[in-house]
């Protein structure tokens, strides 16, 4: 596969862009712009980007992406691909719904799709995930192989999106352990939130301070510090959006999976295909858009009653026997 790297001016706003060709598919030009927090997150700016690889390698069509540096230039980066062509461009994260609205609508003939986010135009498909299902589930894991009955949680932005999170976390503990008690933090109030690895470090060591031996976090590249100071004080770290047990084999108990990487090769390989369509759509458990990750780095910590329980426990949310709470239904959570 040939790739060309071109860099240009920061007046472009494209100074990390790559576009690469490939052979029969010259006119197929998708794009991708990630969040804040850069595309190497280990977390959800990383699944959009696994994604798009991963339709790049299948399909030998490369693809155009952008790490935003501030939250200037998201309008200006999705106008620019959009000048030039670029077909269908997706972009990752909800704070990019006002500049979507704007872009979109400029540029009727192009295919656009947003995560996390419904913008309501002919032209973008958005796509949002049931976070508090998955999140029900390792908050289950967590009760279980919690030994003190106390576990944290450390969310990046405090936003509805990341006490959905918080929230189906708080209701599996409960379910698995109604004595348990679940200490939270948020990181901050910006969009700096999502990349203060040592901000969350400190978070997760005040909670470990005060008894939590298992802690989830559901906060970007801060959740990196989440996890290593769980991994330093010999507790246990759960991660978020891509697979992150591998970060601290052996330290980290499982990773609430959101598949942001099929939303984003579905958008390519459908524009490819001329499947596109608008509208919105919800990735769940029965969509298998959630999940947790078991694999060689933690399979040794999960027990057999573990896995049934959370297996059983997921088939009833699929069946609607459970009903896991949505926060952003009406911004409650009634387990806490």
């Amino acid at each position: 596969m040939n790739i060309l790297k071109t860099l240009v001016g920061a007046a472009a706003l494209l100074g990390s862009a790559t576009l690469a060709l490939a052979d029969g598919h010259a006119d197929f030009k998708p794009a991708v712009i990630f969040d804040l927090g850069g595309k190497f997150d280990r977390s959800f700016n990383q699944a959009s980007f696994e994604g798009a690889t991963r339709f790049s390698e299948e399909f030998d069509v490369e693809f155009r992406e952008f790490e935003i540096q501030s939250d200037a230039q998201r309008e200006q980066a999705l106008r620019r691909f959009a000048e030039q062509g670029n077909n269908p461009i997706v972009v990752a994260g909800f704070a990019y719904g006002s500049a979507m609205e704007t872009v979109a609508a400029e540029f009727p003939d192009t295919s656009f799709a947003i995560i996390d986010m419904v913008v309501d135009l002919p032209n973008v498909r958005s796509v949002v995930f049931n976070e508090h299902e998955g999140s029900f589930l390792v908050g289950m894991m967590a009760a279980m192989k919690s030994e003190t009955g106390k576990v944290g949680f450390v969310g990046g932005m405090d936003i509805p999106l990341i006490r959905k999170f918080a929230c189906g976390y708080v209701q599996g503990v409960k379910a698995a352990n109604p004595d348990a008690e679940v200490f939270q933090n948020m990181t901050g109030t910006t969009g700096a939130a999502w990349n203060d690895p040592v901000k969350g470090g400190e978070l997760a060591k005040g909670q470990m301070d005060q008894g939590a031996d298992v802690v989830y976090h559901a906060a970007g590249g801060t959740g990196r510090g989440v996890l290593q100071a769980a991994a330093d004080a010999g507790k246990l770290g759960i991660g978020v959006d891509s697979n992150q047990n591998y970060l601290h084999p052996g330290n980290v108990l499982t990773s609430m999976l959101k598949r942001v990487d099929v939303a984003v090769y579905n958008a390519f390989k459908d524009s490819m295909e001329g499947n596109f369509t608008a509208g919105f759509s919800v990735l769940g458990l029965a969509e298998d858009g959630v999940g947790y990750a078991v694999d060689e780095n933690n399979e040794t910590l999960i027990s057999e009653d573990m896995m049934k329980a959370v297996e059983d426990a997921k088939a009833k949310i699929i069946s609607g026997d459970i009903k896991v709470h949505n926060y952003m239904d009406d911004n409650s959570c009634p387990a806490s």
